[in-house]
């Protein structure tokens, strides 16, 4: 006779923790050791359209990396927006979200359904959708994945294991400072267990990780692409900005290894200078276009050009707010995911509290 499905509900503490991160890589693991598992979302952040029907990007994208049949994928309920908002508050949806999540599941017989969480604890309380209120109705363990910013984290992990109590398997840090490690390790880790809360993983921090395309930048600046429109897969690690005189400027840009330099679209003696160093991207604000010398040269050495209808100030804003948050769909990012959470994350000791070796022994 089939056991039950047990359910794993990984949430974090903030958005933008590396929940998605972490259940591709221990997804990889699990299946790796023959867990057949489910995978869904049931509060969605960024759905698009597939067909008739709407998917959250993450749910399609994880789900076409880890293999899953359409069976073995529960579906997102809702997308988080200001139109669902609205629609709630004026009382224009009155889904019972709870009887809804127990009847959509559609994963048939597989040991394990791993589901993606809300970006913080309160998110989706709305529609009686949070963390807690998920992992209760389903009677699920929790995975809390929390970024390093400070010691202070743990502050937010002890009110967290207070909210979810038996419920909370374990958490995950991540985002550790190399710097930070052996703190993590020594009193932070030490800390939380000696209270309770299991840490499965200790994640270092990782400039690819945080690191973006071009062709992410371009579409989130809605920029023009003025050349080298092959060569989007770049990746960038941060921003210089020439503002200042040429001279300057060439010292300034011998450290721009990996990065994009923002400076003005009428400012060809800097873009020069700029496209004679390593880096990855040149993006001209103020939505000029730059003298035919400078788009050949960026011909010749490969480097793209954007132009953004921005100022730099507005332009550099924007492309900070896109580091370290970029969706996992770089195929260098997916194989370093990988491989850091088979080397930092205990899946054993996750299996024993989810009591899955015996799965594992007669699969």
């Amino acid at each position: 006779m089939p056991q039950p499905k047990k359910y794993l509900l990984v949430g974090s503490t903030e958005a933008y923790s590396g929940k998605s991160a972490t259940i591709l890589g221990l997804a990889h693991q699990l299946q790796s050791r023959g867990i057949d598992l489910a995978y869904g979302k049931p509060l969605g952040t960024c759905s698009s359209e597939s067909g008739d029907n709407q998917m959250d990007q993450d749910v399609r994208f994880l789900s076409s990396l880890l293999k899953l049949p359409p069976e073995r994928v529960k579906p997102t309920l809702l997308s988080l927006n200001a139109e669902t908002i609205e629609k709630r508050l004026l009382q224009q949806d009155t889904t019972d979200y709870h009887k809804l999540l127990v009847e959509s599941d559609s994963t048939g017989e597989s040991e394990l359904v791993v589901l993606e969480g809300p970006g913080n604890l309160e998110e989706g309380s709305l529609f009686d959708l949070s963390l807690t209120q998920v992992a209760r109705v389903i009677d699920a363990r929790v995975l809390l994945v929390a970024r390093f910013h400070s010691v202070l984290l743990v502050d937010a992990l002890l009110a967290a294991g207070r909210r979810l109590g038996d419920r909370l398997l374990g958490v995950v840090i991540n985002d550790i400072p190399s710097s930070q490690l052996d703190t993590a390790r020594t009193q932070v880790q030490s800390f939380l267990e000696d209270r309770g809360i299991r840490v499965l993983g200790l994640l270092p921090s990782s400039e690819l990780l945080r690191s973006v395309s071009v062709g992410e930048v371009a579409h989130n600046l809605n920029a023009d692409v003025l050349c080298c429109a092959d060569r989007l897969d770049l990746m960038l690690e941060g921003i210089q900005i020439g503002a200042m005189g040429v001279n300057s400027a060439v010292q300034y840009f011998t450290q721009a290894r990996n990065m994009a330099i923002v400076t003005g679209g009428d400012r060809a003696d800097i873009q020069l200078a700029a496209l004679e160093t390593a880096a990855h991207c040149l993006i001209l604000t103020g939505h000029i276009t730059p003298p035919p010398l400078v788009l050949s040269r960026a011909e010749e050495v490969e480097i793209p050009v954007l132009s953004v209808d921005l100022d730099t100030l507005q332009t550099v804003e924007q492309i900070e707010q896109t580091f370290g948050k970029v969706r996992l769909h770089d195929a260098i990012k997916v194989e370093y995911v990988r491989q850091m959470m088979a080397e930092h994350f205990d899946l054993d000791r996750l299996l024993d509290e989810l009591d899955l070796k015996s799965a594992i022994a007669s699969s």
